[in-house]
């Protein structure tokens, strides 16, 4: 077999970003191939069950980076749970980009992408908030409050990253990312 000439995680950088920027049923064979640099017929090799592949690809690239840089961050038990509550914000920055990039959950969560995605996306967002219920804990926030934080969590990440597109300001995303940190360092007792 001949060496790719592409790495395997350059091409899902690059498919991630067309995906992200496009959404699944925006983001065409032509663009995803362009972003790539491969021909569609390269495309097609790789991915033989196309955009979906391709995109389920990019999910899973992208969940696995989440759980080893931010989900076990979050649960490192070798570091103080402050610490690890600001690598874990900062490990998101990084995932977004300071707030440049558009969630993923976002860009699948359209009609096409929500039904081809649903259990995926559901899966991530418990995790997601199963993380930061855990963080909290270890903060010694209350089991329901730390509940409630992480829920929260979830929704002001989520809802920043669309807020600082739509004002393309991303000072809104720091600025969220400051406050959920305060607010669990706050709720220690």
């Amino acid at each position: 077999m001949r060496p790719q000439k592409v790495l395997d995680k350059e091409i899902l950088i690059s498919l991630s970003k067309v995906f992200r920027d496009k959404g699944y049923e925006g983001a065409s064979l032509q663009e995803l191939a362009e972003a790539t640099g491969l021909k569609k017929a390269s495309l097609y090799h790789r991915f033989p069950k196309g955009k979906y592949e391709m995109a389920k690809a990019v999910f899973t690239h992208i969940d696995h980076w989440v759980e080893e840089n931010i989900f076990l961050t979050l649960k490192n038990e070798s570091n103080t749970p402050e610490k690890r509550l600001k690598d874990g914000l900062t490990n998101i920055k990084i995932l977004y980009d300071e707030g440049k990039e558009t969630c993923v959950f976002n860009s699948f969560s359209t009609q096409t992408g929500l039904s081809l995605f649903e259990q995926s996306i559901k899966n991530s967002m418990i995790e997601w908030i199963n993380s930061f219920t855990e963080i909290g804990l270890a903060l010694n926030i209350p089991s329901k409050e730390s509940k409630e934080y992480a829920l929260e969590t979830l929704i002001e990440i989520q809802g920043s990253l669309i807020v600082a597109k739509g004002l393309n300001d991303i000072s809104v995303f720091a600025k969220t990312l400051k406050n959920i940190e305060l607010k669990y360092l706050r709720g220690q007792l």
